[in-house]
């Protein structure tokens, strides 16, 4: 494992970033819960699900614990199914949730492999796993309607379980960005990937109308708000007045971000997450107080604790999730240049794409914002 990193980002009078032990301390626990098969699961006797295991993986490869990612990534690998897909939920290799197979879950990979390759800059580990990815980004594209948006999920017997979500979109939105980077890098140009993701991105700034149609509407999670900063569908200053929109509903000053706003619950990840997004945003001072206010909930034996119920000053659920300290780390990178992939989730940059250009994208975000606030 790489040593402890003292962290780059200065700030007068404030303590560090993270402890002087941190990375090892929380890649020792992500391993402690990896199986032998290489799954990554929630924590001890739980599941493992696609999206939550390559958070964790991620983690793994900013520790410098390059074989036990690679490990992750290979149980991906082995368990793909013919058309790109996984299910919702595996135990000691098998399916423990064949109910649906989730496009987000599925699109994730490609931005667990891309994230490897940046660390490590191992070619042969991506172009190993180019047929896993390709096959992933396919099967999710064939979910996207002709309005930009993609179906959620498949049920068991693959049909399309019609509604799009805001948070795992915008989740599918960065993955997209992945695969185009891996296979650009490979010399395998997928113009028709990035159309795709210019229409989910059209779809999320411009069609609100077109996600949560079938559900209950899903504003009340905090990650309906960032999530779309997050993973690069809002940028610049449209960016910052989405977040500053709703602060007050979601964030509770010295501990984090709430899970949903009618709860007094604050949980780790998604505070990791915000903290992202504010760097993302441009707003250095405030990720990095959010992100000091964390420790607190680090157990001895290096886990986090999930979330945290400040009306009873109780930690709730009594859970130490994996992808919960995967988030940890990654928010340490974004914030102190661990890693070459330290900027992964905030900046947005595609290759040879014109199109992206930021001050158009922001005009645009602009005059679409006050519609799209989900």
């Amino acid at each position: 494992m790489n040593n402890p990193v003292t962290a780059r980002v200065a700030i007068p009078n404030q303590e560090p970033l993270f402890p002087p032990d941190f990375l090892r301390d929380s890649a020792s626990y992500i391993l402690s819960q990896q199986q032998p098969d290489g799954s990554i699961p929630w924590f001890a006797d739980g599941y493992a699900d696609p999206w939550d295991h390559v958070e964790a993986a991620m983690g793994l490869s900013i520790a410098g614990e390059y074989p036990a990612a690679e490990r992750a990534y290979e149980w991906l690998a082995r368990l793909q199914l013919q058309d790109g897909s996984w299910w919702a939920a595996y135990r000691d290799s098998a399916i423990d949730n064949g109910e649906r197979r989730e496009s987000n879950f599925v699109a994730y990979v490609a931005t667990g492999i891309w994230h490897h390759y940046l660390v490590t800059g191992d070619r042969d580990f991506l172009q190993h796993h180019w047929p896993m990815v390709r096959r992933a980004i396919e099967f999710v594209l064939r979910l996207q309607t002709g309005f930009g948006d993609i179906h959620w999920a498949v049920d068991a017997e693959g049909r399309p379980m019609e509604d799009a979500l805001v948070t795992g979109c915008s989740s599918i939105y960065k993955s997209l960005e992945c695969g185009i980077f891996i296979a650009h890098t490979l010399g395998h140009p997928r113009p028709d990937w990035m159309l795709a993701r210019q229409r989910l991105g059209d779809a999320l700034r411009l069609a609100p109308e077109r996600f949560d149609r079938t559900w209950e509407s899903k504003a009340r999670f905090s990650m309906d708000w960032f999530y779309p900063v997050l993973t690069g569908v809002f940028r610049g200053a449209a960016a910052r007045a989405r977040l500053e929109q709703r602060w007050e509903e979601f964030v509770v000053e010295g501990l984090g971000c709430r899970c949903v706003n009618d709860e007094p619950w604050v949980t780790v990840a998604e505070s990791c997450e915000l903290t992202m997004a504010l760097l993302a945003a441009g707003e250095q001072k405030r990720a990095a107080e959010i992100y000091r206010a964390l420790h607190r909930w680090q157990d001895r034996d290096g886990g986090y604790w999930t979330g945290y119920v400040y009306r009873d000053d109780a930690v709730w659920p009594e859970e130490k999730t994996t992808w919960t300290v995967g988030a940890m780390l990654l928010a340490a990178d974004a914030l102190a240049s661990l890693t070459a992939a330290c900027d992964l989730f905030t900046t947005v940059s595609l290759p040879s794409d014109p199109a992206q250009d930021t001050e158009g994208v922001d005009q645009l975000d602009q005059l679409e914002l006050g519609g799209s606030q989900r």
